[in-house]
């Protein structure tokens, strides 16, 4: 069982440095002065989802949901 646990923690580890990485390879969320003039409702404004950024922000809630789940095994006390 010890192996297992080892194991998981080295994929814990890996999912940790990869949500610090996600996470400061996003953008802010402040809209700055293009949300006053309605800048923000062009083609790209819509399809965020589909862009980069979109793609960042999907990895990162599925990263930190594994996050969430492999502590809560690794802080069990059946290894």
């Amino acid at each position: 069982m010890e192996i297992l646990r080892t194991i998981l923690l080295i994929i814990f580890i890996i999912i940790c440095l990869a949500l610090v990485i996600l996470v400061l390879m996003q953008e802010g969320k402040s809209a700055g002065l293009g949300a006053i003039s309605g800048a923000a409702e062009t083609y790209w404004g819509k399809n965020k989802g589909r862009s980069m950024e979109g793609t960042l922000v999907k990895v990162t809630k599925y990263l930190a949901v594994g996050f969430i789940l492999l502590a809560a095994i690794l802080n069990l006390n059946v290894f």
